[in-house]
């Protein structure tokens, strides 16, 4: 999904039929198929399915297949699945809406680098 590595492990869960309600802040993954009323920050948000989020959002990549309510500011990418619901604005450097995912907001998408290269022909040969 985002790569892999130690960052990306799975170091917290709120799982189906579990609610919380505060501010929380992960280091790596974070996966949530329960209920969340609060601020998350994290490496990587994972929403699932059956999950709901209302609150404001601030992560690395966030891959939401649930419902969020909440602002979203997410440094490298948003993915927003087919079954997934955000109403709220999103702050990205990329994102992806899959057939069936459903955004109500503004999205600014942040301006970075450009890390295409240009090469040069040699016209020297030219007709």
């Amino acid at each position: 999904m985002f790569g892999s590595g130690e960052k990306n492990r799975l170091a917290s869960f709120i799982g189906p039929g579990s609610s919380f309600k505060g501010d929380i802040s992960v280091k790596g993954s974070f996966r949530i198929d329960g209920e969340f009323v609060g601020t998350i920050v994290a490496d990587t948000l994972i929403v699932g399915e059956k999950a709901y989020i209302k609150g404001d959002i601030t992560v690395k990549n966030a891959n939401i297949g649930g419902r969020v309510e909440g602002n979203i500011n997410a440094e490298n990418l948003v993915e927003i699945g087919q079954k997934g619901y955000v109403n709220g604005n999103i702050t990205t450097g990329k994102i992806s809406i899959a057939e069936g995912g459903i955004y109500n907001g503004k999205i600014t998408m942040d301006e970075k680098p450009s890390k295409i290269v240009n090469f040069q022909t040699d016209q020297t040969n030219q007709i």
